[in-house]
């Protein structure tokens, strides 16, 4: 299993750790859920399970970022997982925020609460301007998260997805407390 003792963040209900071969399971799971094939386009197989996690253990030691498990603080039980990493679209570099639930904790105002975790880490930690989410047009409930962040709605691309080429819509968040502090400073000079 994941370290417990060792989270990468936390917040109220959730903890956030980086992923083991441990977790091969759990991730097998999440990524065969009907509502994560239907929007990723295919039935993830062992191998590829193995090539995700080895992605995100690749991912912590050469970028400093990549998918982390979502743990229930009180019971342990994997919620999900969430990350905080590059994308290039168009030739511009973006932080973009994904998450993935088990279809049961969906509607449970988790995937909002670790979204807005990694905002804040993105802003105060990192300090970053901005973050965006990709989101599919007819993912509703990850819409409905970046709309309850704040997100607004800037446009959208075509990503290739497994093979096919699918719409994503940019959410994006700004940094605000960097904007205001960014206007002071000019007004000073």
């Amino acid at each position: 299993m994941t370290d417990k003792n060792t989270p990468f963040g936390q917040t109220q209900r959730l903890f956030f750790a980086k992923i083991t071969f441990d977790d091969f399971g759990e991730i097998s799971k999440m990524l065969n859920q009907s509502n994560v094939r239907k929007f990723w386009g295919k039935k993830f197989t062992n191998n590829d399970i193995k090539k995700w996690i080895e992605n995100c253990i690749n991912s912590y030691t050469n970028k400093g970022e990549g998918f982390y498990i979502i743990r229930h603080r009180q019971t342990g039980d994997t919620i999900g997982q969430i990350s905080l990493s590059q994308d290039t679209i168009n030739s511009k570099i973006y932080y973009e925020i994904g998450y993935i639930l088990n279809e049961k904790y969906t509607g449970q105002g988790f995937a909002t609460e670790a979204a807005k975790y990694m905002v804040k880490y993105a802003f105060k930690v990192l300090n970053l301007d901005t973050v965006i989410f990709e989101i599919q047009p007819k993912n509703t409930k990850s819409v409905n998260v970046a709309k309850r962040l704040g997100a607004k709605e800037q446009g959208s691309f075509i990503k290739k997805v497994n093979g096919k080429k699918i719409e994503h819509i940019i959410f994006e968040i700004k940094n605000n407390q960097k904007t205001t502090q960014n206007a002071s400073k000019n007004k000073c000079r």
